[in-house]
């Protein structure tokens, strides 16, 4: 058995499952969130615990079960702590400035990228050079993020572009120069 799967899901006082034709709803104090599962993956509701199960033993179905308690452990997680991701900016006139729900980056290009964040998440410039994304939902979380970052990935030059908090880009060495007896 999945040992991902196997292990339930506590359900936070605050918090409000329903599961009804194969859809898991998840309420708590910071929002709402749905999710579909896959029709041969069971989840219930027993007592002030999720449970979730499959139907056989079959390879597809103890990759689902793993897949389908992580997912339902995150919806528990978003609605009661949300999700947090951090970007840093580094370069010379790299920045990020707030602009009502919107955030304007100034990324080397001749025109500042604005980004406007989906219903659900929340973008934050607390100092030039950091940027703060936020939500419940973490998949959505994680993809904002990673647009942000893909705009300008870090250079392996001079490392310059934004970057996931604490994430180390290697570098590489320049141009070596002319080389010692060589023909101009």
């Amino acid at each position: 058995m999945s040992r991902v799967g196997r292990m339930p899901i506590p359900i936070p006082p605050g918090v409000q499952v329903a599961v009804a034709d194969g859809t898991v709803n998840v309420s708590g104090p910071k929002g709402t969130l749905a999710r579909t599962v896959h029709p041969d993956i069971r989840v219930a509701v027993e007592g002030d615990q999720i449970v979730v199960s499959r139907r056989s033993d079959d390879k597809f179905h103890r990759a689902l079960h793993g897949l389908t308690r992580a997912l339902v452990a995150n919806m528990v997680h978003g609605v009661t702590q949300g999700f947090q991701i951090n970007l840093e900016i580094q370069g010379v006139g790299y920045r990020a400035q707030k602009q009502g729900a919107a955030l304007a980056l100034q990324l080397g290009f001749s025109h500042p990228v604005e980004i406007k964040p989906p219903a659900g998440i929340t973008l934050e410039a607390p100092q030039p050079n950091r940027i703060v994304v936020g939500g419940v939902d973490k998949e959505l979380v994680g993809q904002i993020a990673a647009s942000i970052r893909a705009l300008r990935e870090p250079d392996p030059y001079k490392g310059k572009g934004v970057r996931y908090q604490g994430e180390r880009v290697r570098r590489k060495a320049g141009k070596a120069g002319k080389a010692a007896g060589a023909k101009a």
